[in-house]
């Protein structure tokens, strides 16, 4: 069977190989995912009043996520979960001390309670993020935005190798003089 492509040419059907996964997820797909993950887990774990939930959401989130995002994406996605955990977190505190005496105490001493309950799963959640990737292409990532910022710093480098501007003519003692008024 022969699909059709914009521009009317008929093409064949991509074969998809046994290797990669069906679903590829850009670097911001991942950190949804790992959002969504965080926070349902979070959310659980402040309604159960225990802390497992809200680790192993998020962890299960981070692995699903450098599991399904493109290799091409995986740096971005390997800085991102601690703020994504941060924020996941905070969002759950608050929403579930929407009804509290105090909105800002709740959500503070929640807040602090739940980083300190579940810093262990969101180190093991980004060392896993970090391994994971490894072997996906991070190495590759960062071998390409080294390169990048070294042709960025030659540019500049060379741009400002002869500091001179010679469109601007110096001035001479006596020019300045006659500018300001001054008379001999």
């Amino acid at each position: 069977m022969r699909r059709a492509n914009r521009r009317g040419r008929s093409a064949a059907p991509r074969p998809r190989s046994g290797g990669g996964s069906p679903v590829a997820l850009t670097a911001r797909g991942g950190i949804v995912v790992i959002f969504a993950a965080g926070l349902l887990g979070a959310l659980l774990s402040r309604w159960l009043d225990w802390s497992l939930p809200a680790g192993a959401g998020f962890v299960a989130g981070c692995v699903l996520a450098v599991l399904t995002t493109r290799p091409a994406d995986l740096l971005t996605l390997v800085v991102s979960p601690p703020l994504v955990f941060l924020v996941a977190t905070a969002l759950a505190e608050f929403l579930t001390s929407l009804g509290e005496e105090s909105l800002l105490r709740g959500v503070t001493v929640g807040l602090l309670t739940s980083l300190a309950t579940t810093a262990p799963w969101l180190f093991g959640g980004t060392l896993l993020v970090l391994l994971l990737s490894l072997p996906r292409g991070l190495p590759d990532n960062v071998r390409e935005l080294r390169a990048k910022l070294a042709r960025i710093r030659l540019f500049e480098e060379e741009e400002n190798e002869n500091p001179v501007r010679w469109e601007e003519a110096p001035a001479s003692p006596g020019d300045r003089r006659l500018h300001h008024g001054d008379v001999d």
